[in-house]
C-alpha cells in the first residue's frame, strides 16, 4: 500500500542468528533444549513454593514472581526463534512485532524491580534479623510485588505506544531475532527523537535506579557482615546473598554493557550474542542458581517426593 514516495509497513522480517545453514539443526536443538530446561526449571520453582508451606515467605513469594517473569520473558523470544529458524518464512506482523515488544519490555522490567525486592529482604533479613517478620510484613511484600507490576506495565504501554506512532517505510528488515527496540527506531522515516528521549530518562529510572538499590543494599550488608565476629556468622550470611548476586551480575552485567555503555565497534552479531545472554542464558540459569545452593529449596523438593510417595502408597 503507497502514498506517495513511502510505503507503509504491515510486516517485518527478523534476520535471527548468524548461523551457518549447515549448523542450523545442531543449534536448533540447544536453543530447545535450552527453553525446555528455562520452562521446566522456573516451573518446578512456582510448584515448589506454592505447594510446600514452609516456602511461604517474603523471599519466596519474590521469588516465584522471578521464576515466573523469567518464564514469561524468554516465552517472549525463544518460541518465535525456534519457529523462525524451521520455517523459511521469518516474518513477523506489525501488530505482532508491537506485542512483542511491549511483553519484552514488560517482564524485562518486572524482573529489575523484583531484583531490587529481593535485595532489600537480603538487606532487612542480615541487618535487621530480630525485627525481620515485622518490617517484611505481608502486606508490604505484596505491596512491593504489585506495585512492580504496576511500574512496568505503564512502562512497556508508554513505549509500545510511542512506537505506534512511528512510520516504517521501505526497510523493514530487523537484524536480530526479536523486535528489539532500538533496532525498530533505527528502521523508523518518522522524528525519533521523543523516543530516544523518553529511552534515555525511563532507562534511568528502571535500570540504574534499580541497580544503584542493589549496590547500596549490599554495601549495607557487607558493612553489616564485617561486624560479626563469628566466622560462621560471615559464612552464612554470603551464602544467603551469593545466589542473589550471582542473578544479578548475570542479568544487569549484559543489560549495561549493551544499552548503556555500548561501543563505536559494537557489531550487529556482538549485540545479538550479548541480547542472547539475558533473554535466553540468565532465565535457564537462574533456577540453577536458587536450587542447588539453596537447602530450603531441595527440602521442599524432598518433601513434596515423599508426599507423592506416600499418596501413591495408599
Amino acid at each position: 500500500m503507497a502514498e506517495g514516495n513511502q510505503t507503509v509497513i504491515f510486516q517485518f522480517l527478523l534476520l535471527g542468528l548468524p548461523i551457518p545453514t549447515e549448523h542450523q539443526q545442531l543449534y536448533y536443538a540447544l536453543f530447545l533444549l535450552m527453553y525446555l530446561t528455562t520452562v521446566l526449571g522456573n516451573l518446578i520453582i512456582i510448584i515448589l513454593i506454592r505447594l510446600d508451606s514452609h516456602l511461604h515467605t517474603p523471599m519466596y513469594l519474590f521469588l516465584s514472581n522471578l521464576s515466573f517473569s523469567d518464564l514469561c520473558f524468554s516465552s517472549v523470544t525463544m518460541p518465535k526463534l525456534l519457529q523462525n529458524m524451521q520455517s523459511q518464512d521469518s516474518s513477523i506482523t506489525y501488530a505482532g512485532c508491537l506485542t512483542q515488544m511491549y511483553f519484552f519490555l514488560l517482564f524485562g522490567d518486572l524482573e529489575s524491580f523484583l531484583l531490587v525486592a529481593m535485595a532489600y529482604d537480603r538487606y532487612v533479613a542480615i541487618c535487621f534479623p530480630l525485627h525481620y517478620m515485622s518490617i517484611m510484613s505481608p502486606s508490604l511484600c505484596v505491596s512491593l510485588v504489585l506495585l512492580s507490576w504496576v511500574l512496568t506495565t505503564f512502562h512497556a504501554m508508554l513505549h509500545t505506544l510511542l512506537m505506534a506512532r512511528l512510520s516504517f517505510c521501505e526497510d523493514n528488515v530487523i537484524p536480530h531475532f526479536f523486535c528489539d527496540m532500538s533496532a525498530l527506531l533505527k528502521l523508523s522515516c518518522s522524528d525519533t527523537h521523543v523516543n530516544e528521549l523518553v529511552i534515555f530518562v525511563t532507562g534511568g529510572l528502571i535500570l540504574v535506579i534499580p541497580f544503584v538499590l542493589i549496590l547500596v543494599s549490599y554495601a549495607r550488608i557487607v558493612s553489616s557482615i564485617l561486624k560479626v565476629p563469628s566466622a560462621r556468622g560471615i559464612r552464612k550470611a554470603f551464602s544467603t546473598c551469593g545466589s542473589h548476586l550471582s542473578v544479578v551480575s548475570l542479568f544487569y552485567g549484559t543489560i549495561i554493557g549493551l544499552y548503556l555503555c555500548p561501543s563505536a565497534d559494537n557489531s550487529t552479531v556482538k549485540e545479538t550474542v550479548m541480547a542472547m545472554m539475558y533473554t535466553v542464558v540468565t532465565p535457564m540459569l537462574n533456577p540453577f542458581i536458587y536450587s542447588l545452593r539453596n537447602r530450603d529449596m531441595k527440602g521442599a523438593l524432598a518433601r513434596v517426593i515423599c508426599k507423592k510417595k506416600v499418596f501413591f502408597c495408599l
